[in-house]
């Protein structure tokens, strides 16, 4: 009887073995001696057993990560450095079906179907640990941007996703640098700076804009 982890096994071999999906479900099904009708209980379609895969790689990864004894007391940075660490040692497992899954995409700015449930369950992870960041004042709150910090991180993971399937150095070596130099770039700007304290006198002098007159500062 098939199930989503041989359905997924089964979907794996076959496109890299031909360099593509399947022509249809009965081709494949047939293939792997399942009806029609086993693979629709589980999957609409082949995209759809990409994205599960795909999403898959994201959870499995949190899971792993939040039972280390350490976890607690990381910091956001840590976290996610955590995070993008052990996502790319997974990954390495399922290197093959990983850039041929990124290598077909389109060049485009919209988030493809397959990479929409990663994205999801990888944003909300990042809220919490921006909205940890701000409570213990590691992360810095910004008025129309805090919101958005979880965007430059899912940046981050497309652009060493990409960096990471055309890495030739010896295990990867250069994608881990490449994560922490990234990582600590991202949340260096996430963090406090001069220049917020410059916005907050700004606001001071705004809210309080008698003051120069009271002092006799003035114009006359």
């Amino acid at each position: 009887m098939a199930t989503i982890e041989s359905i997924q096994k089964a979907y794996i071999d076959f496109v890299l073995t031909e360099g593509g999906q399947p022509k249809s479900v009965y081709i494949f099904a047939k293939k792997n001696k399942m009806t029609e009708e086993e693979f629709y209980r589980f999957f609409g379609s082949f995209d759809a057993i990409e994205q599960n895969l795909w999403t898959g790689f994201a959870v499995k990864t949190i899971t792993e990560i939040k039972t280390q004894e350490v976890w607690s007391q990381y910091t956001a940075r840590e976290k996610a450095l955590s995070f993008f660490y052990s996502f790319f040692e997974l990954l390495k497992s399922s290197r093959s079906f990983a850039v041929y899954c990124i290598k077909k995409q389109p060049k485009t700015f919209a988030t493809p179907q397959i990479f929409q449930g990663i994205k999801d369950v990888f944003e909300n992870f990042c809220n919490d640990l921006i909205v940890e960041g701000i409570e213990s004042n590691e992360l810095s709150e910004r008025k129309f941007f805090t919101n958005r910090y979880k965007d430059a991180l899912w940046v981050q993971l497309v652009f060493i996703l990409n960096f990471w399937i055309n890495d030739n150095s010896a295990g990867f070596e250069k994608t881990d640098e490449a994560i922490e130099k990234g990582i600590n770039v991202t949340f260096d700007l996430f963090q406090r700076s001069p220049i917020d304290n410059l916005f907050e006198y700004g606001k001071f002098l705004a809210k309080n804009g008698g003051i120069k007159e009271k002092m006799g500062f003035g114009n006359n």
